[in-house]
């Protein structure tokens, strides 16, 4: 075997005239009769290397090579003819005249090509590959450089998160796989216990317990790059295990953390991207703000078109539906679409209607709107039920000038604002209001401590039951639960929730509270969280933390869309593996050692 003395990103003009060995893939050949070129790759970069019918054995081996097949070559280092230099690889200026070629290993025809504009397409539509192709032989998707580009800054991102956090004293530990499954909002992946039949582990969804209990323990700056497991149903931007930033300290506040993870965030994106580093402080929202301003607790503030309520201006309204909303407790709220009027009437309710469809999704039970033409009358059906005055102030109140319409949704704050905002963010796409390239990070404070659960007529905790709540509301967890502040907070980044975190119940009195309020019995309380409750009661300090999605951050930070991009071997929105096809059966002899049976029926998926 050829012993590698470069890589293939290694070599430039001044190299010329050395021997050097290379190894990789074959990423393209181009045989030009007595002269082969071949495009060596490996995750450094490319190199050129030619092959002349000089060196008969190297020359018979290379006119056998096909795309893939791994190479290693001895050679001299030569620069191109001039005019012959090729400016997007950094090795554009040399090639390596080949004395001696290697096949280590040939491949197979391949499923796809190892190129970077592959996308995924369940139609498998032509120069295009699909999601499943793509995860089958993840090996392989992998080779692409921008797959690898992504896991090459994943690896950056997680070494700078570690040494940020060392240079400030926090310590790395481990928290255990196997642990206890306990109410904490998502369903457990569960693992049975051979030594005790019939009972099971559960696989964290975080380490938040033991954590908690690391504070406890005296160990006040704990951090771990911490694998979590969550049986939820699947988007873009969730799988079922994940990985996050966890983090927790002692004898600290709200503004102590935010500190500490806006400067780690900053840091990120100074190093690992060429966006305009982020100016600290970032901004900070309420949760009541965001969700008036922005109809989300994750605003994307990379542009405007803020929600308007136009409740007030429409007090006296003779539009019938308005003030039957309004009569009724409801709220009216808007969003203008700058440009927008200036379709055709065809083309303008189609758009119209499309926009429908989208806050229908969220309740809505229509989608009202009003035009303000540069020229001529408008085209919206009801604008002749409106007084001029009205229109006027409609206009101003949402900054809507000529060729801007305002949609409006009359309906329960939680409906109108949660509707708007999802029509707010696709407008925001389609007229292109999002400039490429920004970070907008943005801070969300003073989370409800609870929300109710309309289907099972009962409240849940909105971050978490260890969630403390703010010491001036907290005599109201009792006789008005829905009005109690948690000193909870949410980092978003470009709409995107980056991760959560709270200052913490360290009491055993308040944590009962809590759960008593989460409908736990005492009995209940003491069974699945005993081991905290009897922990507060040895001097717990005062305490808190935060956890970041490490896959979510690094696909923002590599400009990616799905998390699917950045994870080596993910699994795919129906939570299967196709590459190794997990998950799969296991044999009765297995089942039988856990004393377990399956009634899943044996065709089912």
């Amino acid at each position: 075997m050829l012993k590698r003395t470069h890589t293939c990103g290694d070599l430039r003009a001044a190299d010329a005239g050395q021997e050097v060995v290379l190894a990789g893939w074959a990423y393209r050949r181009r045989d030009h009769g007595t002269l082969i070129f071949l495009d060596l790759r490996d995750r450094y970069g490319v190199t050129q290397v030619v092959i002349t019918p000089d060196t008969l054995a190297a020359h018979e081996a290379a006119q056998r090579v096909r795309s893939e097949f791994v190479l290693a070559v001895r050679g001299a280092v030569r620069r191109r003819p001039a005019g012959m230099e090729n400016p997007s690889l950094l090795t554009g200026e040399v090639e390596v005249v080949a004395s001696e070629l290697v096949v280590e290993n040939p491949a197979k025809p391949l499923p796809f090509e190892i190129r970077d504009d592959l996308e995924a397409n369940p139609s498998e539509t032509a120069g295009r590959t699909s999601e499943f192709a793509r995860l089958k032989y993840r090996y392989l998707d992998l080779r692409r450089p921008r797959l690898q580009r992504n896991i090459i800054l994943r690896h950056r991102a997680v070494k700078l998160m570690r040494d940020y956090l060392d240079a400030h004293s926090f310590l790395e530990i481990e928290t255990p796989i196997l642990t206890k499954s306990t109410p904490e909002g998502a369903r457990d992946y569960l693992v049975p216990s051979r030594v005790h039949p019939g009972k099971f582990y559960a696989l964290p969804q975080s380490p938040q317990q033991f954590k908690q209990l690391l504070m406890v323990a005296g160990f006040d700056r704990y951090f771990q790059i911490a694998r979590c497991f969550r049986d939820e149903d699947l988007r873009a931007d969730r799988q079922p295990e994940f990985t996050q930033l966890d983090v927790e300290m002692s004898f600290v506040g709200q503004e102590d953390v935010i500190e500490l993870v806006s400067g780690l965030c900053r840091e990120l994106t100074m190093q690992l991207t060429e966006a305009e580093p982020p100016s600290l402080p970032f901004p900070r929202l309420t949760y009541a703000e965001a969700m008036a301003r922005y109809g989300s607790d994750k605003p994307d503030i990379r542009f405007g078109l803020e929600l308007q309520d136009l409740g007030d201006l429409l007090a006296d309204t003779g539009v019938g539906f308005l003030k039957a909303a309004l009569a009724a407790g409801n709220v009216v709220k808007a969003v203008a679409a700058p440009g927008l009027a200036g379709l055709s009437g065809q083309k303008l309710r189609e758009q119209v209607k499309a926009y429908e469809e989208v806050v229908k999704i969220y309740g809505a039970k229509g989608l009202a709107w009003l035009d303000y033409p540069a020229e001529g009358g408008p085209k919206s059906p009801i604008a002749k039920f409106f007084s001029a005055a009205e229109l006027a102030a409609i206009a101003e109140r949402c900054q809507a000038g000529p060729g801007d319409v305002v949609f409006m949704v009359a309906d329960t704050a939680r409906v109108a604002t949660a509707a708007l905002g999802e029509l707010r963010l696709r407008l925001g796409r389609d007229l292109n209001l999002i400039a490429p390239g920004q970070f907008a990070y943005l801070w969300v404070v003073d989370f409800p401590l609870v929300d109710w659960n309309e289907e099972e007529g009962r409240w849940d905790a909105m971050h978490h039951p260890f969630t403390s709540p703010k010491a001036e509301d907290m005599d109201r967890m009792t006789s008005d639960p829905g009005s109690v502040r948690a000193n909870a907070y949410d980092i978003v980044l470009n709409g995107v929730e980056l991760g959560g975190g709270s200052i913490r119940i360290h009491q055993r009195e308040v944590q009962e509270r809590m759960f008593q309020l989460l409908g736990h019995s005492p009995e209940a309380a003491a069974l699945k969280f005993g081991h905290m409750l009897d922990a507060f009661e040895f001097g717990t300090p005062p305490h808190g933390g935060i956890a970041l999605g490490i896959d979510r951050f690094i696909m923002l930070l590599a400009g990616e869309t799905s998390i699917r991009e950045v994870i080596p071997f993910p699994k795919n929105q129906q939570a299967v593996e196709p590459m190794t096809g997990t998950p799969d059966v296991v044999d009765k002899a297995q089942l039988d050692l856990l004393q377990l049976m399956s009634t899943a029926k044996k065709d089912a998926v």
